[in-house]
């Protein structure tokens, strides 16, 4: 049926009971019949708009359920897309991106470390032990950082941290305090050894390059190896 005919029986009865009331001499039963048409198409009309509102609601309902769950979605591709899987910290991607964003408006510390002898810990118990010792060391990060400071996964067994518009000899305390709580107490995943790790401490000023910031903090990591591990250096403290 074309759109114009949509409502020709309608139309028809509304004529036709016009006419009746137009026409003086029109006797009463004409009225009630007029009358009793209108009041049909009346309530069919009622019945099938009901049923298009009720239809309508339904699939605006679905659309905004539908809507929703995309953008939930999204946001999860987001985050795995910017996070480590296995501890929920940023990923190497991620942890760049967010210190040019930090860089941008002030100066920055950033602390990176890894985790001493780790092969040896996948080597005598097993990767699942690992993986337990990455997770529970982070969570570790996230106690001792309380909130300040962003974690970053950048490799197997090395993390950093940014922190904003904080100063060096700050940062270098911090990474004590953190190195003390990750060697001071065992893992409960792994009671069988010590798990340690070696942290180096840099600085870089606002504006400044963060790729040459990470390269002093990672010599300086290196350093803290070469010097016996389960310590903790600066870029201050970096020799030649």
């Amino acid at each position: 049926m074309d759109r114009d005919d949509l409502f020709a029986a309608e139309a028809e009865a509304l004529h036709r009971a016009t006419a009746v009331l137009a026409d003086p001499a029109s006797a009463p039963a004409s009225h009630r019949a007029a009358l009793e048409e209108l009041v049909q198409h009346y309530g069919q009309l009622m019945r099938q708009s009901r049923r298009l509102i009720s239809r309508s609601d339904r699939t605006e309902r679905e659309l905004n359920l539908l809507n929703a769950r995309l953008q939930q979605l999204s946001d999860e591709l987001d985050y795995k897309a910017r996070h480590d899987n296995l501890t929920g910290a940023l990923n190497r991607g991620a942890v760049f991106e967010r210190a040019h964003q930090i860089l941008e408006q002030s100066s920055m510390s950033l602390i990176v470390l890894d985790i001493d002898f780790f092969k040896r810990i996948n080597d005598e118990f097993g990767h699942p032990t690992g993986d337990a010792v990455i997770r529970e060391l982070v969570g570790r990060l996230r106690t001792t950082l309380a909130g300040n400071g962003v974690i970053g996964r950048v490799g197997g067994e090395e993390f950093t941290i940014l922190l904003a518009g904080v100063a060096l000899e700050q940062a270098v305390t911090l990474a004590g305090r953190i190195r003390q709580a990750i060697a001071g107490e065992r893992f409960q995943c792994l009671s069988a050894r010590p798990v340690t790790s070696s942290f180096g401490v840099a600085w870089a000023t606002a504006g400044s390059d963060f790729e040459e910031a990470y390269a002093r903090a990672d010599q300086a990591l290196y350093q803290a190896k070469r010097g016996g591990r389960n310590r903790v250096e600066s870029e201050d403290t970096v020799t030649g």
